[in-house]
């Protein structure tokens, strides 16, 4: 009897230290990790959510750029911090869906490791081919490759990235061989499919923009479950020839587990207004990025489900590390 009393002492005493902590948190700037370069998406979304949570806050969010291993370094980095919410993650489809299976030694568990804060958006892919191609269709390109094996090549930013593993999933739905030539990031992928090296490339919609209006390329759709605003004239993968398909960037934010459940509902209250304001939905309107505001349940489903869906497509590509 006294150990229970005991135990629900310290369980009473736990909840109102963590209420405490709450309220005064916080009081002083709040660190939040991008595990990629700047420039990217993530570092992107980031700065846009991080400006806004800083002013309902009331101190700054500081944006911390640590590329390294795929975005798993410091991503492993932020499961080890101390669970205060004062260091917090962009969490990718890289990081939190890719990497644990295709690194073999990645370092931390998506579902153990990390208490999710929110989602703040996803973000579709183009698909574009060199105009060289004659197929006007994602139909036709698949009959094209049907027609000949092996002879389309598809460009990526890297082995294990979400380009690349978008093309796998195409390739696997339409039942179709494809070449993968993998670069090292974006630029120098676009360079030789503008040069007509490659035959396509799954592109990220803010690089793709200039080009396909240029006429540099051909767009054939996009890879959501809607049409982008971008491009409303553009038909999903899906409408057009693979009912079911979806390869869509998400982004959300993540703390290190055992952040004190009040941390974390202040921290998701702060996204979410910062994702309702006008000024954040335009400008990730602007780089074809749909806001995604939910409770830190909803991420935690999105993370379960895209790890799920990511390792499988990783396990087939054979881009697993050794």
């Amino acid at each position: 009897m006294l150990s229970l009393l005991s135990a629900l002492v310290a369980a009473a005493f736990g909840v109102t230290q963590a209420q405490a902590q709450a309220q005064d948190y916080p009081n002083r700037p709040i660190t939040l990790v991008v595990p990629y370069a700047a420039g990217g998406g993530n570092d992107v979304m980031a700065r846009t959510v991080g400006e806004k949570m800083s002013k309902t806050l009331g101190q700054q969010v500081v944006i911390d750029n640590r590329p390294g291993a795929g975005g798993a370094l410091a991503t492993r980095q932020v499961a080890k911090a101390t669970p205060d919410g004062y260091t917090l993650v962009i969490g990718g489809t890289g990081s939190l869906a890719v990497n644990p299976t295709l690194l073999p030694n990645v370092g931390y568990d998506v579902r153990k490791d990390f208490a999710p804060v929110g989602m703040i958006g996803s973000s579709a892919l183009i698909v574009l081919v060199h105009p060289s191609i004659p197929a006007k269709t994602v139909p036709e390109l698949i009959a094209l490759a049907k027609k000949e094996p092996g002879k389309l090549t598809y460009a990526s930013a890297g082995v294990g990235s979400g380009i690349h593993l978008g093309a796998e999933l195409f390739a696997y739905m339409a039942g179709v061989k494809l070449v993968h030539v993998p670069y090292k990031g974006t630029g120098p992928a676009l360079t030789d499919l503008l040069g007509g090296h490659v035959s396509m490339y799954f592109s990220s919609l803010p690089s793709a923009i200039g080009i396909v209006k240029d006429g540099k390329v051909r767009a054939l759709a996009v890879t959501g479950t809607a049409r982008s605003k971008i491009f409303p004239d553009l038909p999903t993968v899906a409408e057009a020839a693979l009912p079911g398909f979806e390869a869509v960037l998400r982004y959300g934010i993540v703390a290190p587990v055992g952040t004190p459940r009040p941390i974390v509902d202040k921290l998701n209250a702060a996204l979410r207004q910062a994702l309702a304001d006008p000024e954040t939905i335009a400008r990730m309107a602007r780089d074809g990025t749909e806001a995604s505001p939910g409770t830190p349940e909803d991420y935690a489903t999105v993370i379960d489900r895209e790890e799920r869906k990511w390792s499988e497509v990783v396990k087939r590509s054979g881009a697993m590390a050794k």
